[in-house]
This record gives structure tokens, C-alpha cells and sequence, in this order.
């Protein structure tokens, strides 16, 4: 047989563990694997010593294009998104302008981002108070999912996202129930945290451990409450974007029991950062919900342990560097994050805590493949898009300024020792990234719509 790539020498990751077995591509899909694959090939890689994974499905990233496009563009997003072994996105209705609220953004945005993708990417549509007449219509022009705020977001500019008030949310959640659409949800309460906010600006309490103590806990534990309640009495399907704590697991998993349709998803930072770090690295790390305490952070991680948060996501939020200071009070409130979603929670949770590689694999790729309806996606099987990364877990380095894409390069992980390393991207057979020589050849990502 002929291929075009064949990957051996590898540890293959599969759901059920892990085979040291060939992976013959062709035609940008997974065409064989098996042991000591033969035939005509135009390139071989040989992968010894290092893991064979299914290259991440990242469903949270900001890019602020158009409109913003000096904060975060299709390219140098995607550029990062590949060095950090992410081989398709789903992309946020916000921080572009205008938000993607109607068919007409729609077609802004799938314009914009034509020929600027090294990755696969998808779009959001966005629920706000003005827009739901529009939701069908996104929908039927392939929409992956929706998103909405219940939490103060915006700004007065003409076209900015909005948040939902509790009617929008409900009559949302309605028609996308009728619609057969996942609805996600930032989770927290939209008065109580602004209002802390102020009062401790006026006394002068502008530390990292008052940013943190104006947005408790609670907070997000009584959005999620509400969403749930809105949830479960119209059907909607339902999923709890950058859950930060284990009290609000808690209150998702009981009503997974009950018969809500919800799933959630946590992010690296919050396992990997916490509000000491946010006091030594500053507003490069504020993100809401914020940074949590210590103590907070370990029940989050037993959750992770215990197989409670579904899937992984980089909440990639970024910036222009000036909007990062000053006040943590005022500076934005966004991680930039997506270049470092593998290596660095392969190291925290495979290397230091044990999970499973194979389950790894599941929180970054498999699950969220499956609840988005990418069938082509997430997992190393034939006939499968051949997206496959490779992770050398002997290879440590520390993340320097200059090994970042951003468009802004400024990351709440600068200095961080990382005791793996994403050494190749492979986009439906197309080598995107490698170590050694950094972004390959021209954008080569489509557009995907469910079910595709």
C-alpha cells in the first residue's frame, strides 16, 4: 500500500492504553495501524521514546479577530495552538468585534478566517438579551455550540458581547433545546463580585488575595446553581465553561444524577496556578473566575483524580501587553494560555500525579470530540482525521518569552520549567509544528461543522 506519512517507533495512545504499533496516513486520515507497516511512503517519522497521542480539541479560545485583531489574529493564534499540540479549536463569540451574535458576524468572522489557520477550527455563536431571533440561523450556518454570560462582561462599545439576564437565559435555553444545541455557560454571579470589587478599591485593598476574595467562591457555586435549575426545566443541553472549584463539581455532578444533560470542563491554570502565584506574577495570571487558594486547588485536583471534570480547555484570553497593567483590579481578565495545555498537564497530571496517559488523552481530546459532534476527530482509529501529536516526556525545557506565538507574548507561564515537550503537530497529515523547526509551511486548517 502507499502512504503518504507513516509514524513507528512510538508508544500509540488509544483509549483502552497503549500499543507500540505503526500509523500509516493517507489522504489526511488515519489509513492503517499496525506492526511494521510497509509500502511506498513519502515520509516516515520515527517517534521512539515518546508518546503517539491524538492532538488536542481545544472548545475555549479567544481570537479577537476581526476588530480586535491588535489583541489576537487567526494566525498567530493558531500558530501557537499548534506548537502546543492542539490540532482544532472552537472559537468564542467574543473578544471580536463585532460579537458573534448573528449570522451577519458569522460571516465576518468565517471570512476573516480563511487561509489563516495552521489548525482545524469551528465557531460559536453567542446568547445575548438582543439576539434571540438570531440563534436558528448561526445555527443552521454551523455553529458548533453557543455561549453566554452570566456574569458582567462587555463593554459600551457598539457590537461588544453582552451578558444574559435571567429572562434572555431561559427563552435561550428554549429554542436551542428545540434547536438540539449544547449551550456554555461562564458561571458567576453577575452582582455580587463587582460590588465586593468596589468596596475594596475604595478602602485601598488592591492586592492579588483581595482581587481573589471579591469573587468567592459561592459565587460561582450559585451561577452554576441557577443554570442548572434553568437547564433541567427546558431540557437544554448544557456545559459549565472554566470551572475553578470543587464545591461547584459537587453541585454539576448531583445534577448529572438528576437527569440534567450537562457536562464541564476546568482549565490548566487553575490546576496549575494559585493565588500565591498570582501575587508573584501579577495581572499576567488574573483571570474569572479567578485563581484559587491552595487548599482549594488540591480539592480541584481530586476531582481531576477522580475522573469528575470532563475535559480540559485553555480559556486562551489574550491581550495587548498594556492592557496586563497597573491595578489587578482594572487589568484584563484573561489568561493567555493555549500554547500550553499539553506539555504542561501532561507534567502535572501524567508525570507528578499519575493519571493514566490514556485517560489523559480523554480530558484533551476524546470526551470533548464527542460532546461537540466532531466524529472525525479526538482518537487514533482508521478512517479518523489523522491529527496526531508527539509528547516527549523526557524532554524539559523552560518556557521563555521567545518561544511564544502570541501575537502579545506574554504568558502567565513565562520562566516555568516544563518536564515535557510537544516535539511535532500533524493536521490531518500535515506536519504543522516541530521543535526543532518551529512552525512548517503555510496555514493549512478548514473549517469544521458538526457532525464533520
Amino acid at each position: 500500500m502507499t502512504y503518504d506519512l507513516i509514524i513507528t517507533g512510538g508508544n500509540v495512545v488509544f483509549h483502552d492504553g497503549i500499543r507500540s504499533v505503526d500509523i500509516g496516513i493517507k489522504d489526511e486520515k488515519i489509513a492503517a495501524i499496525a506492526q511494521d507497516l510497509s509500502g511506498d511512503v513519502g515520509e516516515i517519522i520515527d517517534a521512539s521514546g515518546q508518546y503517539v497521542m491524538p492532538g488536542m480539541v481545544d472548545t475555549h479560545v479567544h481570537i479577537s479577530e476581526p476588530g480586535r485583531t491588535e489583541w489576537e489574529g487567526f494566525e498567530t493564534g493558531s500558530r501557537a495552538l499548534a506548537a502546543g499540540g492542539t490540532t482544532s479549536y472552537v472559537e468564542m463569540p467574543l473578544n471580536a468585534l463585532p460579537a458573534t451574535t448573528n449570522k451577519e458576524a458569522l460571516d465576518l468572522k468565517l471570512e476573516a478566517g480563511k487561509d489563516k489557520n495552521y489548525v482545524d477550527y469551528a465557531f460559536y455563536g453567542g446568547l445575548v438579551p438582543d439576539n434571540l431571533d438570531n440563534l436558528k440561523e448561526m445555527a443552521d450556518a454551523g455553529v458548533l455550540a453557543f455561549k453566554c454570560f452570566i456574569s458582567n462582561c462587555g463593554s459600551d462599545i457598539q457590537g461588544d458581547f453582552t451578558n444574559v439576564d435571567d429572562y434572555t437565559l431561559y427563552k435561550g435555553m428554549q429554542t436551542l433545546a428545540e434547536l438540539d444545541q449544547l449551550l456554555c455557560i461562564h458561571a458567576e454571579n453577575s452582582t455580587i463580585p463587582d460590588k465586593l470589587a468596589e468596596e475594596m478599591e475604595s478602602e485601598g485593598k488592591t492586592t492579588a488575595v483581595d482581587y481573589v476574595n471579591s469573587r468567592p467562591i459561592f459565587t460561582e457555586v450559585e451561577a452554576v446553581q441557577r443554570a442548572l435549575l434553568f437547564a433541567k426545566e427546558t431540557g437544554c443541553k448544557l456545559h459549565l465553561v472554566h470551572i475553578s472549584t470543587s464545591e461547584a463539581i459537587q453541585v454539576i455532578l448531583r445534577a448529572r444524577a438528576e437527569g440534567v444533560n450537562v457536562t464541564l470542563e476546568s482549565c490548566p491554570h487553575y490546576l496549575a496556578l494559585s493565588v500565591e502565584d498570582l501575587e508573584e506574577i501579577g495581572p499576567r495570571a488574573k483571570c474569572q473566575p479567578p485563581l484559587r487558594k491552595k487548599e482549594d486547588q488540591e480539592r480541584l485536583w481530586g476531582e481531576l483524580l477522580a475522573g469528575n471534570i470532563d475535559w480540559l480547555a485553555s480559556d486562551h484570553s489574550p491581550c495587548t501587553e498594556d492592557l496586563k497593567e497597573g491595578n489587578i483590579f482594572e487589568a484584563w481578565g484573561g489568561i493567555s494560555g493555549a500554547q500550553n495545555n499539553v506539555d504542561l498537564m501532561f507534567d502535572l497530571a501524567v508525570k507528578q500525579r499519575g493519571v493514566p496517559v490514556s485517560k489523559f488523552v480523554d480530558l484533551i481530546a476524546t470526551t470533548p470530540a464527542e460532546r461537540f459532534n466532531l466524529p472525525n476527530k479526538g482518537e487514533i482509529a482508521v478512517s479518523k482525521d489523522a491529527d496526531i501529536i508527539l509528547v516527549d516526556p523526557n524532554n524539559s525545557y523552560t518556557l521563555k518569552r521567545e518561544d511564544l506565538y502570541y501575537k502579545n507574548k506574554h504568558s502567565a507561564y513565562e520562566g516555568r520549567k516544563i518536564d515535557c515537550r510537544v516535539t511535532k503537530t500533524i493536521v490531518r497529515g500535515n506536519i504543522v509544528f516541530d521543535v526543532d523547526e518551529g512552525i512548517i509551511g503555510r496555514p493549512k486548517g478548514k473549517l469544521i461543522s458538526a457532525g464533520k
